[in-house]
């Protein structure tokens, strides 16, 4: 509905209209007949006997519920066009871009092309992107037809090493102790993470009522979307931020006595909200210097709640090319394109000791350490609906594979578990 230009100031209006055309969401064009109608308040038109407001609104309808489980944007028919343009589509986000780009130089290498298990993953219908890098040289790259190079694509998880970055540098300064509790640090978070060892809540080792299960409608991971501004809030709910929706987390008992990974996005967020307090500054500042000493060449995007607060624990969206560039930090470990350091060297090579848990079988020679996966050689991250980045520090070698799972749930142990294996193929070639 529009309240035409100039008559909002207006006591008394009185406006025959003849025909006016209102566009839906489906740009299918709709006439309406009207007769006057006269308002102290703006222009109203008359349709039938019923006088509609001009400033009628209906809930965003990328942000809602389907059957009060997934976003229109996150159900299977509008997964792929979501993560293609998920900076586009959340409530809230901020965005940088690097002074300087990493130059990266063509060293083309047509085995990597061969491989069986690059052929079947590129031609899987889930497939985005694929770029390998061995330092600044660009080995491979490769794009679905509806993907280009520059193109930003939603990093899920993957997110979460930039985390792992800045713990590192607070733990090199001597700001964190990893055997304090999260109460040492913030004393006003609730009974989730209160008594939580910050190794532990790095480690993904404690138990609390944050489940992370996307094949059940009612896992707590999809209530954080509405903190994070990536669904609108059910009726008679309202806005939330994501450290009062932290707060909310409750638990029992906080020991995770299984020996395996308890996955949890909100430990990435309450790491993160420890940084900012401890170290002064504010998360999107830290942010910036990592996408500089990274040297990106286009614009890095990241989700953010109400209250402009960056959701760290899947907010990215990047570029194949880009992700490999600041994967390269990890290669170089822990240095800038200007030298600068980066994170934490040290933090990085604990975390190569995998004394974190592990998955569960056939996947337990992966473990999870300090915001970070790796199998003792390798560190990286997966990131939900079909994203890796792994990277090799002892040969300078970065993987990025991007695509999109369009079943409900977008989960795929299987398909996950091969592109892990086809990465670790690469980074050994």
């Amino acid at each position: 509905m529009i309240l035409l230009p100039g008559l909002r100031n207006s006591s008394s209006v009185e406006v025959a209209l003849a025909e006016i055309f209102i566009f839906a969401r489906s740009k299918q064009a709709r006439a309406f007949q009207t007769q006057t109608c006269s308002t102290t308040t703006g222009v109203y038109v008359r349709s039938g006997q019923e006088c509609a407001a001009l400033n009628e609104t209906e809930a965003n309808q990328d942000l809602s519920l389907v059957n009060d489980y997934l976003e229109h944007w996150n159900t299977p028919p509008y997964r792929r066009y979501g993560f293609h343009h998920l900076h586009q589509i959340v409530r809230y986000a901020c965005s940088f871009r690097s002074s300087r780009v990493l130059t990266l130089k063509s060293a083309s290498e047509p085995a990597i092309a061969k491989l069986t298990s690059v052929r079947d993953l590129t031609g899987h219908p889930a497939f985005s992107a694929f770029v390998v890098l061995r330092g600044n040289e660009l080995l491979h790259e490769q794009y679905a037809s509806d993907f280009a190079a520059n193109q930003p694509h939603s990093i899920m998880s993957i997110t979460k090493t930039f985390t792992h970055l800045m713990v590192g540098a607070c733990v090199d300064r001597g700001l964190i102790d990893v055997e304090k509790t999260v109460a040492d640090y913030l004393p006003e978070i609730g009974s989730g993470y209160a008594g939580a060892r910050i190794q532990d809540v790095l480690d993904m080792n404690i138990v609390n009522e944050y489940l992370e299960d996307y094949a059940d409608s009612s896992t707590m991971a999809l209530a954080h979307n509405t903190a994070m501004g990536w669904r609108l809030p059910s009726p008679g709910q309202t806005d939330i931020c994501n450290r009062d929706f932290l707060r909310t987390i409750k638990s029992a008992g906080l020991a995770n006595s299984s020996g395996l990974v308890n996955y949890k996005s909100a430990n990435t967020d309450v790491l993160a909200w420890i940084v900012e307090r401890v170290s002064k500054k504010s998360l999107q500042a830290m942010l910036l210097e990592i996408v500089e000493a990274a040297g990106l060449e286009h614009t890095f995007y990241m989700s953010t709640d109400r209250a402009g607060v960056p959701n760290t624990n899947g907010g990215g969206c990047m570029t194949a090319r880009d992700l490999a560039r600041y994967g390269l930090i990890f290669a170089r470990k822990g240095q800038g394109i200007s030298k600068e350091t980066v994170g934490s060297h040290q933090l990085m090579e604990a975390t190569r000791q995998c004394t974190g848990p592990t998955f569960a079988p056939p996947d337990n020679y992966i473990h999870y350490g300090n915001q970070l996966k790796t199998n003792g050689q390798w560190i990286g991250h997966s990131g939900w609906g079909g994203q890796l980045l792994m990277v090799n520090p002892d040969n300078a070698t970065v993987v990025v594979f991007f695509s999109v799972l369009e079943n409900e749930s977008a989960s795929d142990d299987s398909y996950s578990r091969a592109i892990v294996e086809m990465t670790q193929e690469l980074i050994n070639m």
